[in-house]
């Protein structure tokens, strides 16, 4: 037997994270990751701080003649200390993370959730729906393993994540938009449990719904935030914020928000 799921190295892991990798090498990685939960449990945190980064600053990207040479030159010479600088990379990178995320919050979480109007175009990123397309980008593309329980075991889905969010769950059926359960899985929301729900189409075309705690215990109407062709309606009702994301049309995603509030009414929060 081969000992080829200890050969993975810590640039492989950023490689795989980056998208760099042929589809045999990340089929590798990812049954050594398998093998590896603490290591995997890792790469879903680096693979949730660049969503994160790219959903805030992609306002900001832009490209330049001069980036293909410097990425080509980069790689044609070896670099002494490569793992020590990533690491420093890794962690400049989330601590601007961090930062960004509780300033936006600070100064711009109160005004767009204030209730206005009936639908609002919100202009800055915020905590729920940034994290909720976060967890959009990082599962949704997922193959092997997008939830951690199935469609085929549904109510022990809503019971284990109702249970977690204190929450009377009642899972949307939205078959009559031709969107099936794909299953859901736990994720942090806000530091604390929350659960992510996703479905899918017949054409295999995925979305999420994203619940967790909302402290505040604020009311307020439907608001849209976009960012990157992934777009997401999120409202807060009472203890419990609410997130639908996919990348389909806005008005078939509005029309999934409508009827998973209209089915969440049923539900209630302790």
């Amino acid at each position: 037997m081969t000992d080829e799921f200890n050969t993975v190295s810590e640039d492989e892991l950023h490689a795989y994270v980056d998208g760099q990798l042929s589809q045999p090498e990340r089929e590798r990685i990812e049954a050594w990751l398998e093998r590896h939960p603490a290591r995997a449990e890792e790469v879903r945190q680096w693979q949730a701080q660049a969503a994160a980064l790219k959903s805030h600053f992609a306002s900001y990207a832009r490209s330049d003649d001069g980036d293909r040479s410097l990425v080509a030159t980069g790689r044609a010479t070896p670099k002494v200390g490569t793992r020590s600088s990533r690491g420093l990379l890794g962690r400049a990178a989330a601590g601007l993370l961090i930062f960004a995320a509780g300033a936006l919050t600070g100064l711009y979480g109160p005004a767009i959730m204030a209730p206005d109007r009936p639908l609002q175009i919100a202009e800055e990123p915020d905590t729920l729906p940034g994290q909720a397309q976060s967890a959009f980008l990082i599962y949704a593309s997922e193959v092997r393993h997008p939830v951690e329980v199935g469609a085929d075991d549904q109510p022990h889905l809503a019971t284990w994540l109702g249970k977690r969010l204190d929450y009377a769950l009642r899972i949307p059926d939205l078959s009559t938009l031709g969107f099936s359960l794909v299953g859901g899985r736990l994720v942090p929301v806000n530091g604390k449990a929350g659960a992510m729900l996703m479905y899918e189409d017949g054409t295999g075309q995925r979305l999420t719904v994203l619940l967790g705690r909302n402290t505040e215990n604020r009311e307020t109407s439907f608001r849209i935030a976009s960012q990157g062709g992934v777009e997401t309606f999120y409202w807060i009702d009472g203890g419990i914020g609410y997130a639908v994301t996919g990348e389909v049309p806005r008005e078939l995603l509005q029309k999934v928000a409508d009827e998973c509030y209209r089915q969440f009414e049923g539900s209630s929060a302790s």
